[in-house]
């Protein structure tokens, strides 16, 4: 009896390129602190102004 196997190899690469990470890492933090910046300026300066 001869049977005849196909057996498939699939190579799963995961593939990271460090210099992206890092540059969405710098965004994202670009964007936290801007939005923080945003809230200490609300705070500070424009939040004062409502309480008299």
């Amino acid at each position: 009896m001869n049977k005849n196997v196909e057996v498939q190899k699939r190579n799963v690469e995961k593939k990271e390129n460090s210099s992206m990470v890092a540059a969405t890492f710098i965004k994202y933090v670009a964007y936290i602190v801007i939005f923080f910046g945003f809230l200490w300026f609300l705070v500070q300066y424009v939040f004062p102004f409502f309480q008299n």
